[in-house]
């Protein structure tokens, strides 16, 4: 059995769907949620599927190993981005080489990097003209979306999409993916 823990900074509807497909199963288990945001509405999702959720700051971050010692008190195997916004530092990039998965939703290499997420991301794709968006989900490095690629989704952007219409199509692609990719990494 893998154990996974889950870092999210938000409202948690990724989360949610990756802990209901893993509920039942044999390979995955998710052990542990945790949100840099104490008031973030993931933290009330995943207590209430049954799952720990616990939220910390960024000395316990990146300053005085708070988290790794979590992650290591839960036997942690492999990490779980599902928006997370801050950058991962280099002492839990090497204790997890190839064991950490985030979910971008835009088609990397564009739309990628330092603040681009939610809502900035749709704004500046459908800005920009595209015809066409979707999802990456990758390998995490030291930088901002730019880890090794492992799986990509597209929709076609419409002249008539607003952002929060794109929203709503890559949000089903995020549905519909995500847990699947994290399973098949997973199981290797």
């Amino acid at each position: 059995m893998h154990r996974i823990a889950i870092l999210a900074s938000g409202n948690g509807s990724n989360a949610q769907r990756i802990i209901e497909y893993f509920e039942n199963s044999k390979l995955v288990d998710i052990t542990l949620v945790l949100c840099n945001k104490p008031g973030a509405y993931v933290i009330t999702r995943a207590k209430n599927l049954g799952i720990p959720a616990i939220t910390f700051n960024r000395d316990a971050f990146y300053e005085n190993g708070t988290v790794v010692k979590t992650l290591a008190d839960h036997q942690i195997d492999f990490l779980v981005l599902a928006g997370f916004l801050w950058l991962i530092p280099q002492n839990i990039l090497k204790l997890y080489p190839g064991r950490i998965i985030n979910l971008h939703p835009a088609l990397l290499p564009k739309y990628g990097g330092k603040g681009m997420y939610g809502m900035k991301v749709h704004e500046a794709v459908i800005a920009a003209g595209e015809r066409e968006s979707g999802i990456t989900i990758h390998f995490v490095n030291e930088f901002y979306d730019e880890g090794q690629i492992i799986f990509q989704s597209r929709c076609p952007v419409l002249p008539s999409d607003t952002p929060e219409l794109l929203a709503d199509k890559i949000h089903a692609l995020e549905y519909r993916y995500f847990a699947e990719v994290v399973e098949k990494v997973v199981a290797g």
